[in-house]
């Protein structure tokens, strides 16, 4: 579990009401060719291999990802969970790699080190995709009437992961964007595990403390959680007392990234 939300990705499936399908080439409008990486290296992950991690190398300089399957990365670059990519070979959720992407200059930002992954995974998989847009359960997130609590750190998101645990039930955010909340809420809303839709018209990036206890089944004691969870609330009064924000349950669209066409990877 950890290992996903460190990376923004969960799976589940989603019931969907009413269909309405966009096509397209593929998903990427903001995959410019001139955006790419110089030097990409590819191999199969280590049998052995536990763990992993796919992460922006410092300075905005290429990306690392260790122990990673093309889906999880193809979820980390879209910001969007493992259960909103459809079709595609057995080994494209299964398989592990190893990659190594460098530029020949570093400082570029995160979003643009997205869109020259998603050229990565275009140029070296021949990932392409479509999006299909269905009615489906979501959550709306909105700020609270109390106002927002979260700490406002100007309009640009840094390099490291915005979202870090700190222990059972509590997270770290730092220079958090609102979209990338939305993907993070989206992992670890009880139960259902809907997708959260900003409509909290915040532009900037922000830092705060989360700390909650998770839903418990009806009868389920409380003494089943670890002594420091017991005292807490649970995630949506969390959210609402420590950050500011609510959580709405609803109908909503709902994207699903449908693989038209991918192939595995050769080494190099």
């Amino acid at each position: 579990m950890r290992q996903k939300l460190l990376i923004l990705i969960a799976s589940i499936m989603m019931v969907a009401a009413v269909r309405q399908s966009t096509r397209a080439q593929d998903a990427q409008p903001d995959a410019q060719p001139h955006l790419a990486f110089d030097v990409v290296a590819i191999h199969p992950s280590p049998p052995d291999a536990t763990g992993g991690i796919i992460k922006p190398l410092p300075n905005g300089s290429g990306y690392t990802a260790q122990n990673m399957t093309a889906k999880i990365m193809m979820a980390a670059m879209y910001r969007i969970p493992e259960r909103q990519i459809e079709g595609g070979p057995e080994w494209f959720g299964t398989e592990r790699f190893n990659v190594e992407a460098r530029a020949d200059h570093g400082g570029y930002s995160i979003d643009e080190l997205h869109t020259m992954f998603k050229n990565l995974l275009k140029d070296r998989l021949g990932l392409t995709i479509h999006v299909e847009t269905r009615e489906g359960p979501v959550y709306l997130l909105t700020v609270a009437k109390g106002g927002l609590k979260m700490k406002p750190e100007g309009s640009h998101a840094g390099l490291s992961i915005p979202v870090l645990p700190t222990g059972p039930g509590q997270w770290t955010g730092t220079k958090v964007p609102m979209d990338y909340l939305c993907f993070f809420l989206g992992q670890i809303a009880p139960n259902d595990m809907r997708p959260v839709i900003d409509q909290t018209g915040l532009k900037d990036v922000y830092d705060f403390e989360l700390s909650y206890s998770p839903d418990l089944p009806p009868g389920a004691p409380p003494d089943n959680l670890p002594p420091e969870m017991r005292n807490r609330p649970v995630l949506r009064d969390a959210l609402e007392d420590q950050l500011g924000l609510v959580l709405k349950p609803a109908k909503g669209p709902v994207p699903y990234y449908v693989i038209d066409h991918v192939e595995k990877p050769s080494a190099n």
